[in-house]
């Protein structure tokens, strides 16, 4: 494995969101979408900086002592995010709100409020805004004042009736209020930050001192949880405390509006410990993630809907489980809707056959109905056992508050050891129908969570398998018992690929087996599709099969650590990223097993985590009509010539030369699965 080459996991990460970038500018897409991706795009930003900064940062001290390499990441990635930035803000300034004014809607951005506004927006910082400002002098050695992770605030520099200088924080409550404020005059719309709504009346709050500088900041800090393995309390107990001090991490950036004099700079750097931290000039506005909320009603500016698509032959059965019984079926989310998911629980919950329910949980919505079938089956009598999880990073206390809920109402509640998360997204249920047992599943590629089907792509399989079930049962007595690992622990999976099991030795061998197929100068080929890609003994397993001949395929969205095309080593690889108007989410993996093709779909993605830390479950498609479909849908991804592009060897983003006839895959799957 040491021959081969392998791209940066951060920077490949970096590209994907200039992948999302440039959604932003594409003159096609309605404008309040082309918004949207920017919002997307800052809110990756922020997450990188949480998440994948410190580590980086932390690879630069130790470059300091002769690793040079892991210091060029850090700064190629400064240098790429700073060009990112500014593209952000040329396509945001220069192009989307003329747009916006075009349409009568006036985003006021770095210019006075208008006359004919004036009184409302005074009105509304009198009655609304006034009462959540709270100053701090930072001369006063009574308030130690800590700035929060990414709250926005001002830095205001004051001069003194005495001619003595005052330096002030003032919070901007965007966590309070909405970051926007919407007034209509002169038929058009304004919309307008609330913090330009608090410097436009900055002299109501200092009325007597004179104004020499308002400068705008935040803060962000390291997300990354402490949980001490020889901690004795309860894991719920002490996740919780870690999430009060997660807000009060290292600062990673330290992000200012431009033209803040240096002295200043170098005041709060000093102030608020900062040395450490990437010192970043942005733009006048920070938390542009908040351009998701931006208040604008105008339908014809946003994506026209798709209805999602009813299963009618289902609706006609009275018992879900007997038409699981008759057959498997598959759900691809948002495509098809996702009331068919809601219905399996809350059948569960009331039908007097059920005896018992197993669930996986990893990201819960946040007025979940299906726990709250749980906690409805709970106190009908019904057997529940629910594996949370606990560490779902920015997910945790949502998590915890369920958990809470469940355990209540009677529900056994699971949590996985601290060095193991549970990602694997299965659901069982257990019924007792003429003194037989009786066994219906979710097998799926995404969480059980009705928020999020709304816009992520998942799969999901309802079966009676017996051959998965079974599986599926002893992987649920595994978890209840609560192992730090599956070593030494005796399942022989035989169907299901479970990471700590055989998920990727599993892959391996299906890999292996497309390389001795191309030896042997027949049909090889590959099929992927993963959010990220990372771990380097998977990839190189499949430049191994490239160097054979077998022709492989990829999807991938996010992070790709792959390097395709280069003569030698991946020549036989292509990498397709998709970005539109849903979040590509699905696994797949299709091995083309000299014609008898074999497809697998789970919640696996190959990055160090899944397979090394994780519990993850994929499964193999059995069903031929669900097989047909599946590869269908992968086809259409493919040929996608629109909002597809190709990762090149260099790590770029190309476009695709979109020739006739034009494929827009989502556009396409929602046709394919309706039936026009």
């Amino acid at each position: 494995m040491d021959h081969y080459s392998f791209f940066d996991r951060d920077l490949s990460w970096l590209l994907f969101n200039e992948r999302i970038l440039l959604e932003a500018n594409k003159e096609d897409l309605p404008v309040m979408e082309r918004i949207n991706f920017l919002s997307i795009f800052s809110s990756n930003l922020d997450e990188f900086y949480r998440v994948r900064m410190p580590v980086l940062l932390a690879l630069h001290n130790l470059a300091k002592h002769g690793n040079s390499e892991k210091e060029d990441v850090l700064l190629e990635a400064q240098i790429l995010i700073g060009h990112q930035q500014q593209k952000f803000g040329q396509v945001f300034t220069s192009r989307l709100i003329p747009l916006l004014k075009d349409n009568k809607i006036n985003l006021l951005f770095n210019e006075p409020i208008p006359v004919a506004i004036n009184d409302k927006v005074s009105d509304y910082f009198y009655s609304q805004v006034m009462s959540f400002l709270q100053p701090i002098d930072l001369a006063d050695t009574k308030k130690n004042f800590f700035p929060e992770n990414n709250r926005l605030y001002f830095f205001i520099n004051l001069r003194t009736r005495d001619d003595k200088e005052r330096n002030v924080i003032l919070n901007i409550p965007s966590n309070q209020l909405p970051r926007f404020y919407s007034v209509s005059a002169d038929d058009r719309q304004y919309i307008i930050f609330l913090d330009d709504i608090i410097r436009h009346n900055l002299d109501k709050l200092f009325a007597n001192e004179t104004l020499q500088g308002c400068f705008s900041f935040k803060i962000t800090r390291d997300a990354e949880l402490d949980l001490k393995d020889e901690y004795q309390g309860d894991l719920t107990e002490q996740i919780e405390k870690q999430l009060l001090k997660r807000d009060l991490g290292i600062a990673t950036r330290f992000l200012h509006q431009p033209g803040i004099p240096l002295r200043i700079l170098h005041f709060i750097t000093e102030k608020f410990s900062l040395q450490s931290s990437s010192v970043v000039e942005g733009g006048m506005y920070h938390n542009l993630k908040d351009l998701m909320g931006l208040p604008v009603n105008n339908p014809s500016l946003r994506y026209s809907r798709w209805a999602p698509v009813t299963n009618s032959t289902i609706g006609s059965w009275s018992s879900l489980f007997d038409y699981i019984e008759k057959q498997d079926c598959i759900f691809h989310a948002p495509y098809q809707s996702y009331n068919t998911i809601l219905r399996f629980f809350n059948e569960a919950a009331t039908d007097v056959t059920v005896e018992e329910i197993f669930v996986t949980l990893y990201r819960v919505a946040s007025d979940s109905r299906i726990v709250n079938a749980l906690i409805s089956a709970a106190n009908n009598g019904k057997k529940v056992r629910v594996m949370v999880e606990l560490k779902a990073r920015f997910d945790e206390a949502n998590n915890i508050k369920w958990a809470k809920k469940m355990k209540a109402a009677g529900v056994n509640i699971i949590y996985s050891d601290k060095a193991l998360k549970v990602h694997a997204k299965v659901a069982l249920v257990k019924r007792q129908v003429n003194g037989r047992d009786k066994y219906s599943g979710l097998l799926a590629t995404g969480n059980f969570n009705e928020s999020t089907a709304a816009f992520y792509t998942d799969h999901i399989l309802m079966t009676a398998n017996p051959l998965l079930l079974r599986e599926m049962e002893l992987l649920f007595i595994f978890l209840s018992k609560g192992k730090k690992s599956a070593e030494g622990y005796p399942i022989n999976f035989k169907h299901l690929l479970v990471a700590q099991f055989n998920l990727q030795s599993g892959f391996m061998e299906l890999i292996d087996k497309e390389i001795a197929n191309a030896k042997q100068n027949l049909p090889a080929a590959i099929t992927i599709k993963l959010n990220n890609l990372e771990e380097r003994k998977l990839i190189a397993k499949l430049y191994e099969a490239s160097q054979a001949g077998v022709k492989i395929s990829m999807i991938v969205r996010s992070v790709c650590c792959l390097i395709p095309g280069i003569p030698g080593m991946s020549e036989n690889i292509t990498i397709r990223r998709i970005v539109d108007r849903y979040l590509e989410h699905g696994r797949i993996f299709i091995f083309h097993n000299n014609g008898d093709k074999k497809v697998f779909l789970g919640s696996a993605d190959w990055m160090n985590r899944n397979i090394y830390r994780r519990i993850e479950v994929c499964f193999p498609v059995y069903d031929e009509k669900i097989k047909a479909e599946i590869l269908q849908i992968i086809d259409l991804q493919l040929k996608d010539n629109v909002q597809a592009v190709i990762l090149n060897a260099q790590l770029q983003n190309i476009n695709i030369d979109a020739k006739p006839p034009l494929v827009q895959s989502q556009r396409e799957i929602y046709k394919f699965l309706s039936g026009v």
